[in-house]
């Protein structure tokens, strides 16, 4: 019964951590685009801006597990592993948000919140999951 209460503890600790990350990438996406994002998909129904977040929330999980397997078991590795990867994948994903508007026609925020569905809410939510993948592979 102990090691069923200790394994609760852990996977509610991994839990929160992995819930704060997330709450981080939706604070990162809301700046990144014009207007509310709770607005834009719960009221607004924006396809577009439903797009961008869940790719964000994606990348930040595919982190966020990598570090808990990478850990070996180790609880306060993995939990520490956990938030720093976390954190070192949304601010690569935000710098990648960044160059790819950079690189791109136009503010890629405000195409992307636009009502219609435009085409580079893909590449910038491709961009998103790709940056987590990648820093999953990487984490060993």
């Amino acid at each position: 019964m102990q090691h069923l209460v200790t394994d609760l503890l852990v996977t509610l600790a991994y839990g929160v951590v992995g819930v704060v990350l997330m709450a981080i990438g939706y604070a990162l996406v809301d700046l990144a685009t014009p207007g509310k994002l709770h607005e834009l998909i719960w009221t607004e129904r924006n396809r577009n801006a439903t797009v961008l977040l869940a790719s964000n929330l994606l990348g930040v999980g595919t982190v966020v597990v990598a570090a808990i397997v990478a850990s070996d078991d180790d609880f306060a590795l993995g939990l520490a592993g956990s938030a720093a990867y976390g954190i070192l994948g949304l601010v690569i994903m935000a710098a990648a948000f960044v160059l790819l508007d950079v690189a791109t026609p136009g503010k890629l925020g405000e195409l992307l919140v636009d009502p219609e569905p435009h085409p580079a809410v893909w590449i910038s939510a491709t961009v998103h999951v790709a940056t987590g993948a990648i820093i999953a592979a990487a984490i060993s």
